[in-house]
C-alpha cells in the first residue's frame, strides 16, 4: 500500500531523516538556480547517509541531492539496505510569500530511486517537504514512479 502524500499511521513524517536533509542542504552547491536541496537515506540499521545537490555552469553535469546521496550509499556498499529517503529544498533567498509545497524527486532521480528499491526488494518511502519544512508528503517511489524502468525491459 502506498502512502498518496498523506500522513497515515504507515507513513507517519520521519522527522530525524527529514532534519538530516535539512543539515545536508546547509552544504548545497547552487549558484546557477540558487535552489538548495538536501536529501537523507535511512538505511535497515537505521544509519543515514546524505546528499546535496552540486551545480555545475554546464547543467546537464549537475548532480541532485538524491542522486548524491543514493551514490554515497553505493559507495559504502549499502544500497540493498535502503529504507527510506527524504528531500527538503527551496530557493536560497526565499520570497516572503507563503511557504512553497514540498519539492519532489526530478525523472531523473525518481529512477534512481527505483532502481534502489529494485535492488533492495521493497518499495521505498520518500519524504517530501518544502523549504520550511511545514509543508510534508511522503510517498513511496512506485506511487512516484508507478512504471520504471528495469532490468527486464532489456530482454527481449
Amino acid at each position: 500500500m502506498g502512502c498518496g502524500g498523506t500522513m497515515t499511521d504507515e507513513c507517519e513524517w520521519d522527522a530525524e531523516l527529514a532534519e538530516a536533509a535539512r543539515g545536508a542542504m546547509g552544504h548545497a552547491y547552487a549558484p546557477y538556480s540558487r535552489f538548495a536541496v538536501g536529501a537523507a537515506v535511512r538505511l535497515a540499521d537505521g544509519r543515514i547517509i546524505t546528499g546535496a545537490n552540486f551545480e555545475n555552469a554546464s547543467y546537464g553535469l549537475s548532480l541532485c541531492a538524491e542522486t548524491v546521496a543514493i551514490a554515497a550509499t553505493n559507495a559504502a556498499g549499502d544500497l540493498s539496505n535502503v529504507r527510506a529517503i527524504a528531500l527538503i529544498g527551496g530557493p536560497m533567498e526565499p520570497p516572503a510569500q507563503e511557504d512553497p509545497s514540498p519539492i519532489t524527486p526530478c525523472g531523473r532521480c525518481r529512477q534512481v530511486i527505483a532502481e534502489a528499491a529494485m535492488l533492495a526488494g521493497r518499495d521505498i518511502k520518500v519524504y517530501c517537504a518544502s523549504l520550511s519544512g511545514t509543508q510534508q508528503a511522503v510517498y513511496t517511489i512506485s506511487e512516484l514512479l508507478p512504471h520504471a524502468f528495469s532490468a527486464a525491459d532489456f530482454s527481449a
